[in-house]
């Protein structure tokens, strides 16, 4: 009949030594837990562990003697025992969690490094997959039979014609509120008929290429990376190449294409509109007339205002589908994945729009234009 497992604690000259001794199985294992319980909370700290003595171990026991010895170490192992607390060692190590996160000061540091070197790590990818873009539209620019004219029309519609509803009520509702916001403040300095100005001045230059741009960065944007990420997922790109087909050519550059030609056709189409709302607001609540309304802008030089707001809208859709195409590249195959990127595409785009926008103001600021 096997000995029970038992574990004695003998004081001695080079310290404190657990003698192991019995069988230490899963049979003996409760009795051998209250003891390694009761032996860690009278020392508090690891023990050397003298396991000669022991006549039968397994995986149960390799545990306890782990848990009492802690980073000591078992002593009087054979080979192969000392094989087995080794692998349950290791098993160990491989299920253990990551250590807890520290809380207050340290934890903001180290969130704020891991978001600065993602922008960083973010904005190299962007800058490469910007020159791939770039090389690639560069081989086939000159090629006809590489166009792929019926992608470039289905994205036009999409992009371009989907969107005009959406695009024309924000933008007309944009200018009411201007309009009205800037009758209210100018009031008071009689100089109501000076709304007219605002209204052109901030439609032509900034908000109807700036409301249009997150509007796609928001619409288009978002599809083109949930798009090329469910192809992704579904190793579709990984057909693309297996087919010698170049995945940039095929799924990005129609998708670019189509944004450099909507983009800047919705700008327009969002400041007409803007410029609308704010004059029906002025011919309802202001008296301006529209006569007025048209012979004020026209001496606003409304012309240089037109075409620095258009210049920034090639910009805004080159960004915007290198963006949302990128994020789509980057999708790990999992629904979640498709969703965190899609999301990071959203937020990615309306910042770097806004980004060039301000650079944009500043630069023409400059120039005096």
């Amino acid at each position: 009949m096997s000995a029970a497992g038992t574990a004695t604690l003998r004081h001695g000259q080079d310290g404190d030594v657990v003698v192991a001794a019995g069988d230490w199985t899963i049979a003996a294992a409760p009795v051998l837990a209250a003891e390694v319980a009761a032996l860690a909370r009278r020392h508090g700290r690891s023990l050397r562990v003298d396991a000669s003595g022991i006549a039968r171990l397994d995986t149960s026991g390799a545990r306890l003697l782990l848990d009492l010895a802690g980073e000591r170490g078992v002593d009087g192992l054979d080979a192969t025992r000392r094989a087995l607390v080794d692998a349950v060692a290791e098993a160990d190590v491989a299920v253990k969690g990551p250590p807890p996160a520290d809380g207050g000061l340290v934890a903001l540091l180290a969130r704020t490094g891991a978001a600065a070197e993602q922008v960083a790590r973010d904005a190299s990818q962007l800058l490469g997959f910007i020159g791939l873009v770039l090389a690639t539209l560069a081989r086939c620019l000159f090629v006809p039979r590489r166009w792929r004219l019926t992608s470039l029309a289905f994205h036009l519609e999409q992009t371009g014609l989907d969107a005009v509803p959406i695009v024309v009520l924000l933008n007309f509702l944009v200018g009411a509120v201007v309009a009205f916001l800037g009758a209210t403040v100018l009031k008071d300095f009689g100089a109501t008929v000076f709304t007219v100005e605002l209204i052109g001045y901030s439609f032509l230059r900034e908000f109807g290429v700036l409301l249009t741009a997150i509007l796609i960065a928001g619409r288009s944007g978002s599809a083109f990376t949930a798009q090329i990420g469910s192809m992704k997922s579904r190793e579709e790109i990984d057909a693309i190449r297996t087919l010698g087909l170049d995945p940039v050519e095929v799924l990005v550059l129609p998708r670019l294409l189509a944004l450099l030609v909507a983009l800047p056709a919705l700008a327009f189409i969002a400041m007409l509109s803007g410029i609308v709302g704010g004059a029906l607001v002025c011919a309802l609540s202001m008296d301006i007339s529209p006569t007025m309304f048209v012979t004020r802008f026209h001496d606003l030089a409304a012309t240089r205002h037109f075409w620095v707001g258009m210049s920034k809208a090639p910009i805004f859709a080159f960004l915007i589908a290198s963006i949302g195409c990128l994020e789509g590249f980057k999708v790990s195959g999992s629904a979640e994945s498709v969703g965190t990127h899609t999301t990071s595409s959203v937020v990615q785009s309306i910042f770097v729009a806004i980004l060039v926008d301000a650079l944009a103001a500043i630069f023409y600021m400059e120039i005096d234009v």
